[in-house]
C-alpha cells in the first residue's frame, strides 16, 4: 500500500497519523519523525505489525487503537514510554503480552486492553463478570509492578496488595474442548461482539486514547470518556 506523508499530522512533538488503512509502519515516519515524536497515534488502521518503531527511541506515548496487532507482537525497546493504549485489536493471550511488555517498557504506567478477548470486560462478552475483570487486573498488576491506570480505572492500594499477594494465580483462563472451539469459529464467523468502545471519529486531530474515571465508560456519541488522564491531572 503507498504511504503519503501528506497522511501525516504533526503538532510539536506529536504525531497522527489515522485512519488510512496502512497494513505496516512506513519507513519514511521513523526516518522523518523517529527523533523529534514524543506522542504517536496509528489508530484507526490496520496494522499487523510495530517493527517498523525501532527509529522511535525517544516516545512516550503510544497509541494504537483499532487495529489487527495479536499475540505475535513485538515492540523495540521503548525505555521512555509511560503510555500505552492496545484498545480493539486482537489480543488473546494476556500472559505472553505482559511479559513482553515487561522486557520493552520498563517505565509503563498506563495501559488500555479494552476491546481485546484478552480483557474480560463484560460490555465486550457476556460471559465474563466482574470478578473475571477484577482478576484480570490482579494478574495485569503481578506482571506490570509500575502501573498507575489500567483501562477505565486508576490503580488502588488495595489492588496492589492484592496483586502482591495472589496477582500470580489470577490469571483467567476459559476452559474449552473441541465442540466448543468449532462452535466459536462457525460464531465468529457470523456474528460481531458488542463492544463499549467507539467505532469512533477519524479526525487526525481528535482522537485520544481511553483512560477514566469510571467503572465502565459510556461511549454514545455525546460521550467525553475517550481521553487520557496525564500525570498533571492525578
Amino acid at each position: 500500500m503507498a504511504h503519503n506523508e501528506s497522511m501525516v499530522v504533526v503538532n510539536g512533538s506529536q504525531v497522527s497519523c489515522i485512519g488510512h488503512d496502512w497494513e505496516d509502519i512506513p519507513d519514511f515516519l521513523g526516518a522523518k519523525y523517529g527523533e523529534v515524536a514524543r506522542r504517536l497515534d496509528l489508530s484507526f488502521n490496520q496494522l499487523r505489525s510495530l517493527t517498523g518503531l525501532k527509529a522511535f527511541s525517544q516516545l512516550e506515548e503510544l497509541i494504537v487503537d483499532n487495529n489487527l496487532l495479536g499475540n505475535d507482537l513485538q515492540l523495540p525497546r521503548l525505555p521512555r514510554l509511560h503510555t500505552l493504549t492496545l484498545n480493539k485489536n486482537q489480543f488473546t493471550d494476556i500472559e505472553a503480552l505482559l511479559e513482553h511488555l515487561a522486557e520493552v517498557t520498563p517505565a509503563l504506567e498506563y495501559l488500555s486492553l479494552l476491546g481485546n478477548e484478552a480483557c474480560p470486560n463484560q460490555l465486550v462478552s457476556m460471559d465474563k463478570d466482574e470478578d473475571d475483570y477484577q482478576r484480570y487486573r490482579y494478574f495485569v498488576l503481578h506482571k506490570l509492578t509500575k502501573l498507575k491506570f489500567l483501562d477505565t480505572r486508576r490503580v488502588t492500594q488495595w489492588e496492589w496488595s492484592e496483586a502482591e499477594a495472589r496477582g500470580a494465580f489470577m490469571k483467567v483462563v476459559k476452559p474449552k474442548n473441541d465442540q466448543d472451539t468449532a462452535s466459536d469459529v462457525r460464531s465468529e464467523s457470523t456474528t460481531t461482539p458488542y463492544t463499549p468502545l467507539p467505532r469512533g471519529s477519524k479526525d487526525v486531530r481528535n482522537h485520544k486514547g481511553v483512560f477514566t474515571k469510571c467503572r465502565y465508560v459510556y461511549y454514545g456519541k455525546h460521550s467525553e470518556g475517550n481521553r487520557f488522564i496525564r500525570n498533571d491531572q492525578l
